[in-house]
């Protein structure tokens, strides 16, 4: 069955040239003679457009004849053209719909595109099109970009997929005396007339037609023109990644390769041809990060022709790592904010969600804040990953939840540069910085968990000559007034205890602290 290369006529250039000439005479003056240009454009394009669906009619009527003889070998293909039937159906009767909304917006809900009255109306394409909320026009962009990508998918012939492309590009425009590029809904329905708005839609339908016949006529040509001879087949995997995380989509195409083991395709990579004959593409991965390469084979059928068919790809380099994590130290503190580092490699951070038990964890940046409720309870924290355009959970972490440990208590002073120091007994302090000192304060300073705690109420006990004990009474945090006449009578080398503290952190707990023994210098 011989390829069918459906080519433009003669008239249908002609029309198209037509059309060019007519935008660039409307941008000078819209005319009573450009309006009837167009008109008659418009005229010649559903003509043209009646032709040409006529075309592929014919090409599918023949692909139809063709299966109802050899069902095992045209079933495939005219499934497929079907399908393309359908989806060209769909984008054409869309556009239907918004020449006939616009043209309603024009003449009323009587208007007919077909004859329409007010064609100078400069406001109904761009009402329709492009008002905000309603998003006409962008949808229809998208549903072209679709379409496009849709079509050229079934044909290979690069020549061809490539005027298809042109055909149906939607690319921005830059108009001349403009600094930045329009979109394309933009530039082809601001400030339009309506008939000119109508004519373009109808020869974006030519385009559609036209397109569509190339993918017919290249599945009808498909079913056995040119078929290559064979003498080996193979079967083959070929996983979309051989590292699958757990929740995510492990994917491949199982295919049956048919080869002629003497005349075997040339592949080129990157413009460069294989050293083997086997198709086998061998590299050094030097560096991380996603790269793409893309290619050609060239196949020789048995009639003597050879056709190019074109490929892209694209691999991922990541560094070798390894979690390694102290399951012994699986803690979170009561009552503070404990900073929680989530990340799952390969997905991005915005991809990834995280909830808690016994608790509240939030989101700061990339780094999370968990905040457990109850001590003695495990928090359990559930990580979720969007893969594949799917929520996978792929972890969940339990820590056990303790209250904070006891603080030290201190006296804080400033040292002889004026940083603030922290006396924790134990060792000679200097009378006049004691006599300086409020009270008495309490935290955890390590260095992981710096957290301060309240002090409620403490005991100084000192010592007569004789060895009895007087305890004194604090004022909350602060030094009583007698407390502080006992230190005006402490001479150096003397010492006192402060016990009885008590202090409440954070996390709500009021917790008795060990004794600090105050030497005075």
């Amino acid at each position: 069955m011989a390829a069918n290369n459906n080519r433009l006529s003669p008239r249908q250039k002609m029309i198209n040239l037509m059309y060019i000439v007519l935008t660039a005479m409307l941008a000078l003056n819209v005319s009573s003679d450009v309006l009837d240009g167009f008109t008659q454009v418009h005229d010649g394009l559903n003509r043209s457009n009646t032709n040409v669906g006529q075309r592929n009619d014919d090409i599918y009527r023949r692909l139809e004849d063709f299966t109802a003889q050899n069902p095992d070998k045209g079933q495939a293909w005219l499934d497929k053209a079907t399908d393309v039937r359908r989806v060209t159906e769909g984008l054409y009767t869309q556009i239907d719909s918004l020449k006939l909304a616009i043209v309603h917006k024009a003449d009323g809900r009587d208007g007919d595109p077909d004859n329409i009255i007010n064609r100078d109306d400069l406001e109904a394409a761009a009402v329709v099109m492009l008002a905000p909320g309603n998003n006409l026009g962008e949808g229809l962009r998208k549903a072209i970009d679709f379409y496009r990508s849709y079509i050229t998918a079934m044909v290979p012939d690069s020549v061809k997929a490539a005027g298809i492309r042109a055909a149906l590009s939607t690319d921005p425009i830059a108009r001349k005396g403009t600094l930045s590029a329009q979109s394309w809904e933009e530039a082809k329905f601001d400030q339009q007339p309506v008939v000119a708005a109508i004519t373009l839609l109808s020869k974006l339908q030519n385009d559609i037609l036209y397109a569509e016949g190339e993918a017919l006529s290249t599945l009808y040509s498909s079913v056995d023109a040119g078929d290559v001879r064979v003498n080996e087949l193979n079967a083959y995997v070929m996983p979309q990644s051989r590292l699958v995380m757990r929740g995510g989509k492990y994917s491949a195409n199982i295919v049956l390769a048919a080869v002629d083991t003497t005349a075997r395709p040339q592949v080129y990579i990157n413009g460069t041809p294989l050293d083997n004959d086997r198709g086998l593409y061998e590299l050094n991965a030097s560096s991380t990060g996603t790269f793409d390469y893309s290619g050609y084979l060239e196949v020789t059928h048995g009639d003597g022709t050879s056709t190019r068919h074109d490929f892209t790809s694209s691999y991922t380099v990541i560094e070798p790592m390894a979690t390694v994590s102290a399951t012994m130290m699986n803690v979170l503190y009561a009552g503070i904010d404990n900073p929680i580092s989530i990340s799952v490699p390969g997905v991005p951070m915005n991809s990834i969600s995280a909830t808690m038990t016994n608790g509240t964890l939030t989101r700061n940046g990339d780094r999370w804040i968990a905040r457990p409720a109850n001590v003695g309870k495990d928090a359990t924290i559930a990580v979720t990953a969007n893969i594949d355009g799917r929520s996978a959970n792929v972890a969940n972490m339990t820590f056990r939840v303790r209250k904070l440990p006891d603080p030290t208590p201190y006296i804080a002073f400033n040292d002889g540069k004026g940083n603030v120091d922290h006396y924790r007994g134990g060792k000679p302090f200097a009378k006049t910085l004691l006599l300086q000192s409020p009270g008495i304060e309490a935290a955890i300073d390590d260095g992981l968990l710096d957290t301060k705690f309240n002090v409620i109420s403490f005991e100084t006990i000192f010592f007569d000559s004789m060895g009895n004990a007087i305890p004194e009474v604090s004022d909350g945090a602060s030094f009583s007034a007698r407390q502080k006449q006992s230190f005006q009578r402490l001479s150096r080398g003397k010492r006192f205890y402060i016990s009885r503290i008590k202090a409440v952190g954070p996390d709500g707990i009021t917790r008795d602290l060990s004794p600090m023994e105050v030497i005075v210098n």
